[in-house]
């Protein structure tokens, strides 16, 4: 079968719906990662892990220590 755009009679209109725009469209989620990310989730799929794309965050992500007071250190004679 060949399905060709140029002479599809639907058109414009129509390409919401169509099948070919579903499957050559990706998903909203994977249009934000980048090519090793994409790598990454493709081995673990393949591998048999279910793999969901979370959303990103605005802030970053990474915790936050508490900062201890600065102890000073003992000085050595030589």
């Amino acid at each position: 079968m060949l399905i060709d755009c140029e002479t599809c009679t639907a058109r414009g209109a129509g390409c919401a719906d169509c099948a070919l725009t579903a499957l050559f469209t990706p998903p909203v989620e994977v249009e934000v990662l980048d090519r090793d990310e994409l790598w990454a989730v493709e081995i673990l799929t393949r591998a048999g892990f279910e793999v969901e794309v979370l959303e990103p965050h605005d802030e970053p992500v990474s915790p936050t220590l508490p900062l201890l007071p600065r102890t000073p250190r003992a000085r050595r004679a030589s």
